[in-house]
């Protein structure tokens, strides 16, 4: 049919007309699919499709073979969606009178009921009150149980199809009789409906007509059957939501105490038996139970909003500590999955489950952690800052119960197989420097960060390790801690007597080109990376290969040509002394791709311009966390007193207007000069102090939420999110007070230890006229351009 349609159905599909009645089950199903397919295709027109493929789907609707029915059932519903009115009247809806009687086969008469309940979109209301409802309304008092089940359930699509009116004057009777039928199935049917159409029906139909046989069904969901309390657990969540506004306070009470009831339906019954010695028949019911409770746990965000979050704790707060604590994994589980959405409702009164949050972590299941780590960010996020200040000193007091409950978390994902999970929670830890302090990280997190990238077996968690590392140490605010990291991870990882350490290294290296500012790789990692273009092991520089137009990307003309001068002795030596074949080859790909690359200039390019401005944001975030660094040590010695992580940490919770980096800078804004007095030096000092802390607070939350949406692939210029400042560039700030601070108070975070390498860019050109002068009397546009290491 794809190659030629014509022939296809003038010589084969007779074949196929011919064989399929004998045929077996492998072959209808195939035909079946294949006719599907054909359709979806557009093969042919509808037209065409119609007059070739019609009759045989509908003549083997009644196939004795169940599977086989329904394969060629699917093929006719769908067929239905793109058949013309007049094709589906003559074809379809008109046999149907006849199909639909009680002298034909069980079968036939449910294949009606599917074909009538996709009709009903296809034609106006009024031909479906003429001829489709008499038909449903015939089926719906079928004798068999069966057909009057699978009816019901098709209401639902009949009333989207005839209205609001005619729904409450033709099918609500039904659904009412039929929620009276003597099949328990067929009540579950004609109750489920009803939950689904609850939107279709106004107020005085939900409170007089729809509310009584709620009640009765749930007073009765007990004694019956408990595939139908089951099936009403899993809808009591709408349930609640259609009807909220018509219960009188005493309904709303019996509702909510039956849903209580629900969640610890079957726990009473286990005392400690031996599962030997329970009945098949018990083992069975306790299972159902399990589901039950299951669906308890997925309603329970709604049942939030059914009490009111403000009444949460008095009314619900029971309720969702034993299903955190319920001896069944799934149920657990599913509130797990739960727990974001019940953090978001609660919003100010979060810190009530924080140890429930305590209790998920430590959960012996990891099927448990991995549902509660998709939105862990989110819920850690929305413990440390959601609230009211007169609740916020219990919320912080709790958070060291965080710390043993997180590391023993991945701990316990890195002891088991499941690697996946493992990954997954190290990703999620990127959130922790704005939850914690810079402290807490570099002591209980960051050193495991490491062993993990050394001795884990698996590269995907690897990675992921490098990667929440990176962010660490981006968001670390001790200069001793910074530079401690950098060290390992150039010695231990870059210069690790493994290959594979160093291999890992680069990894790391294509993540601080991704997460820092240009002007930092070039400074720490761009010498240690090129040097393994020595390495002896072919598959560490065949990966440097691959890394090198990033790395060439982070240079900028003319600030940084020693490093390009370095970069291409070091790409010659391989293209003159590569004795492996493959490593040669990838090499010659990868000089072709440097010499197409445009290398960015100091200045702004339009090309680069907006690359460019992210670049200096995060370079000018590195100088905020290195000043914040500085101005802290200065109130240290003045106030004569440490300031303590738990003290920062608190003040910059409770900074309520976090200072706003503006989107676009100008490369260069002269301010005023630095002689001021005292008392103003003493203002600005302060102002700067609280904008830092600020910071911290604010900078995150750009950073954070733009990381892991950045691009993987190359430009044209190599990938690197942004261009950094170059030699001549000048960081001009919004605030007076900010560019009225002269070059000596500029703090030394950055200035490379005598054991790190160091590329400062300002080492290009050792005579600058924008840097000439003496410190004291230039103003600020002339200390923070092109981060020297001497400020």
């Amino acid at each position: 049919m794809r190659q030629n349609p014509a022939e296809t159905l003038r010589r084969v599909l007779p074949k196929v007309r011919e064989v399929l009645p004998v045929a077996g089950v492998e072959m209808q199903l195939t035909a079946a699919v294949s006719f599907l397919t054909i359709l979806q295709e557009d093969s042919v027109s509808i037209h065409t499709y119609a007059h070739s493929f019609l009759q045989v789907i509908l003549l083997h609707l009644e196939h004795r073979d169940a599977g086989v029915s329904n394969a060629w059932l699917e093929t006719l519903l769908s067929v239905i969606e793109v058949l013309p009115k007049e094709t589906l009247r003559h074809e379809i809806l008109n046999p149907l009178v006849s199909k639909a009687q009680l002298s034909q086969t069980v079968q036939s008469r449910l294949v009606s009921c599917k074909i009538l309940g996709k009709l009903t979109n296809k034609f106006d209301a009024h031909t479906i009150k003429r001829e489709i409802l008499p038909l449903v309304k015939s089926l719906c008092q079928d004798v068999e149980y069966e057909v009057r089940s699978c009816m019901c359930r098709q209401l639902e699509n009949i009333a989207q199809g005839i209205g609001t009116e005619l729904t409450k004057s033709m099918v609500l009777p039904e659904l009412i009789e039929l929620s009276r039928d003597e099949g328990s199935s067929v009540r579950l049917a004609a109750f489920e409906t009803l939950v689904n159409l609850l939107d279709v029906f106004d107020t005085d139909d939900r409170s007089q007509t729809i509310l009584p046989l709620v009640k009765s069904f749930c007073e009765k969901s007990f004694k019956a059957d408990e595939s139908i309390l089951i099936s009403l657990s899993f809808h009591l969540g709408k349930l609640c939501h259609g009807l909220y506004g018509i219960f009188t306070p005493d309904q709303h009470l019996r509702f909510l105490e039956f849903y209580k009831k629900l969640c610890t339906l079957g726990l009473q019954q286990e005392n400690g038996h031996n599962e030997n010695q329970i009945p098949p028949q018990v083992l069975e019911q306790e299972k159902k139970y399990i589901s039950v409770r299951k669906n308890c746990a997925y309603n329970f965000p709604a049942m939030i909003v059914f009490v009111d979050p403000k009444n949460f704790h008095m009314e619900l707060y029971s309720t969702f500590f034993c299903l955190c604590h319920d001896p069944e994994v799934p149920v657990r589980y599913t509130i797990a999955i739960c727990f974001y959405e019940v953090s978001k409702l609660l919003n100010s009164g979060v810190y009530l489950i924080h140890k429930e949050l305590i209790t998920l972590l430590q959960d012996e299941s990891l099927e448990v952690l991995d549902a509660l780590i998709d939105h862990l960010p989110e819920i850690l996020e929305l413990m440390s800052t959601g609230g009211e200040s007169s609740i916020q000193e219990n919320k912080l007091s709790s958070l060291p119960d965080l710390i043993p409950a997180l590391t023993a978390a991945e701990q316990r994902a890195a002891a088991s197989l499941k690697w996946r999970t493992h990954e997954k929670l190290l990703q999620k830890y990127a959130c922790l420097p704005h939850i914690i302090s810079s402290d807490q990280i570099y002591y209980r997190f960051l050193q495991r960060m490491f062993t993990i990238m050394m001795t884990n077996n698996v590269l995907p968690v690897q990675k992921a390790a490098s990667r929440t590392l990176c962010i660490f140490l981006r968001y670390n605010r001790k200069q001793e801690q910074r530079h401690e990291v950098i060290q390992k991870l150039i010695e231990q990882l870059g210069q690790g007597k493994s290959y594979w350490n160093r291999l890992r290294f680069l990894d790391t290296c294509e993540f601080i080109i991704e997460i820092f500012s240009k002007s930092f790789f070039c400074k720490y990692f761009f010498l240690p990376a090129i040097e393994l273009t020595h390495d002896p092991v072919a598959n560490v520089r065949m990966k440097l290969c691959y890394l090198l137009p990033k790395v060439k990307s982070t240079l900028k003309i003319p600030a940084d040509k020693h490093l390009l001068q370095q970069l291409e002795m070091c790409v010659r030596k391989l293209l003159c002394q590569e004795k492996d074949k493959d490593v040669l080859a990838i090499v010659k790909r990868t000089v072709l791709e440097l010499d197409r690359m445009e290398m960015s200039m100091d200045a702004f390019q339009k090309k680069f311009y907006e690359k460019d401005l992210l670049d200096q944001e995060k370079e000018r975030e590195e100088l905020l966390l290195m000043e914040m660094e500085q101005l802290e040590k200065e109130k240290q010695q003045n106030d004569g007193r440490p300031m303590s992580d738990k003290t920062f940490e608190k003040k910059r919770r409770d900074a309520k207007t976090p200072t706003t980096l503006p989107k676009s800078i100008p490369i260069s804004v002269p301010g005023p000069s630095g002689t001021s007095t005292p008392s103003t030096s003493k203002e600005i000092k302060k102002s700067k102090l609280i904008r830092s802390q600020s910071f911290n607070n604010q900078a995150f939350h750009a950073k954070y939420g733009n990381l892991d949406k950045c691009p993987s692939k190359s430009s044209t210029a190599g990938y690197t999110p942004v261009s950094g400042l170059g030699k001549t560039s000048v960081i001009s700030l919004t605030d007076d007070s900010f560019r009225a601070r002269n070059a000596s108070s500029i703090p030394t975070s950055f200035s490379p230890s005598p054991s790190l390498p160091s590329t400062s860019r300002g080492t290009g050109n050792p005579v600058d006229p924008k840097s000439s002068g003496s410190k004291d009397t230039q103003p600020r546009k002339a200390t923070l351009k092109s981060r020297k290491s001497n400020p």
